[in-house]
C-alpha cells in the first residue's frame, strides 16, 4: 500500500467522490464528520489539516483525514469537536496502524470517538457507548419505544409542551432553515450554557464560529449543515445546529433560553426535531458520546466508540504520553465513578455560578 499527503483543498473531484463512494459503501461510516465535506471545509480555516490517501495499485483504497500538530503528534480533524473519527477505507483493507501514521509524518496520533471496527483501534483502547435515536422504522415507532421504556419521561415532555403553549403561545418549529440570526441565537445559548456549568467556551475560537456558518450554507444531497429551532409566538425557545449526511444527523450544538427552563423545552425540540428529521429521511440521529440526561432519556439505540492513541517510538510519542495519558486515565476514573462525576460537575457548575458574577 502506497501513502501520499494532501492538503483538503488538493484533492480533485475524482478524490472527493471516491471518498464519497467509500463511506456510502459501509454504514460504519455513515456519519457527517466522516464525509470529505467536512474536512474540506475545516482544512480551510485550519492549516495544520491533512489528508492521507491510501494506494493499492493504480486504486485509491481510503482516506485518513487528521491534524499535525508539533512534535509529530496527530489529532483526529477539529479535535475535541466531533463525535465521529477516524479512517474511511475499502473494507477488509488490511492496515498496519503504526506503518500508516509513520507514513504521515506522526509519531502519535490519539482519538476519543474513533468508530467501531477501525484498524487503528488496537487492544487498548477503551470503548465507549455513543446513544443514537434509531428512525430507521419511522418517528411513530420510535416514540412507542418512549412510551414503553421512557413513559413518564415521554408524558411529562408533551404535558409541558402543552403547557407552554397555554401560557406563552403557539408552538412553531423551522427545520433545516438556512438564516444566521437564528444561528447566532443558538451560539449565544450555547455560550451562556458553558460559562454557566464552568465549560471552555468553543464559541471563543472565531475559526469554530466561521465553521459552522460555512456548515450552515453547505447543502448538498450527501451533505449538509442543519439549523432548526423551536418558537413560541416569534420567540425562539430552542433549538440545534447539527450536519448530516443522506441518512444519519449527527447532533451537536443544542440548547435553549433559560427563561424557559421550567418547561424543560430541550426534550420539547428534541422530539420535535426527530420528527422532522424523520420525515425529511433522517434514519439516525447520532447524539455522541457523553453522560447527559437527556440522553439517556432520548436514546433507543447505542453505537461504539473508542478512546486511545496509536504510536510508535519517537521523542514526540513520550511526550505525548507523559502529557496526556495519565490525564485520560484520570477522567475515565470520573466518568466511570458516579459519585466522583457528581463531585466534578458540581464543582465545574459552581465555578460557572461564580464566574457568571464576575465581570468579563
Amino acid at each position: 500500500m502506497r501513502v501520499t499527503l494532501a492538503l483538503p483543498r488538493e484533492l480533485g473531484p475524482s478524490e472527493v467522490s471516491r471518498w464519497r463512494a467509500l463511506q456510502e459503501s459501509d454504514p460504519a461510516y455513515d456519519n457527517p464528520f466522516l464525509s470529505p465535506e467536512f474536512t474540506v471545509a475545516v482544512g480551510e480555516l485550519r492549516e495544520m489539516v491533512r489528508v492521507a490517501v491510501l494506494h493499492d495499485g493504480p486504486d485509491i483504497v481510503g482516506f485518513f483525514p487528521f491534524e499535525r500538530h508539533p512534535l509529530g503528534i496527530g489529532k483526529p480533524v477539529a479535535a475535541g469537536l466531533t463525535d465521529a473519527q477516524g479512517l474511511v477505507c475499502a473494507k477488509d483493507l488490511e492496515i498496519d496502524a503504526r506503518r500508516l501514521i509513520k507514513d504521515c509524518g506522526l509519531g502519535v496520533y490519539e482519538f476519543d470517538h474513533l468508530v467501531s471496527g477501525q484498524p487503528l483501534m488496537g487492544d487498548r483502547a477503551e470503548r465507549h457507548p455513543s446513544p443514537i435515536i434509531d428512525l430507521r422504522e419511522g418517528y411513530e415507532h420510535y416514540t412507542s419505544f418512549l412510551k414503553d421504556n421512557s413513559g413518564k419521561t415521554y408524558k411529562s415532555t408533551l404535558a409541558k409542551s402543552r403547557k407552554l403553549q397555554r401560557e406563552a403561545g403557539p408552538l412553531r418549529h423551522d427545520y433545516a432553515v438556512t438564516d444566521l440570526e437564528p444561528l447566532r441565537t443558538l451560539l449565544g445559548w450555547k455560550t451562556d450554557q458553558y460559562r454557566r456549568t464552568g465549560r471552555t467556551d468553543r464559541f471563543a475560537h472565531q475559526w469554530i464560529v466561521e465553521l459552522v456558518e460555512r456548515l450552515l450554507a453547505t447543502r448538498t444531497d450527501s451533505f449538509a449543515g442543519v439549523l432548526d429551532m423551536i418558537y413560541v409566538g416569534d420567540r425562539p425557545v430552542a433549538g440545534h445546529f447539527g450536519v448530516r449526511t443522506r441518512t444519519t444527523l449527527a447532533g451537536w450544538f443544542p440548547a435553549y433560553d433559560t427563561d424557559f427552563a421550567k418547561y424543560s423545552p430541550g426534550l420539547i425540540h428534541h422530539l420535535a426535531m426527530a420528527e422532522q428529521a424523520a420525515a425529511s429521511g433522517i434514519e439516525v440521529i447520532d447524539m455522541g458520546r457523553g453522560q447527559k440526561e437527556y440522553k439517556e432519556k432520548l436514546k433507543n439505540g447505542e453505537l461504539e466508540v473508542a478512546e486511545g492513541r496509536v504510536a510508535r517510538a519517537s521523542a514526540g510519542a513520550g511526550v505525548h504520553w507523559m502529557m496526556r495519558v495519565p490525564v485520560r486515565k484520570a477522567r475515565a476514573t470520573v466518568m466511570a465513578h458516579p459519585l466522583l462525576f457528581r463531585t466534578a460537575d458540581k464543582a465545574l457548575k459552581t465555578y460557572g455560578r461564580l464566574r457568571s458574577v464576575i465581570p468579563r
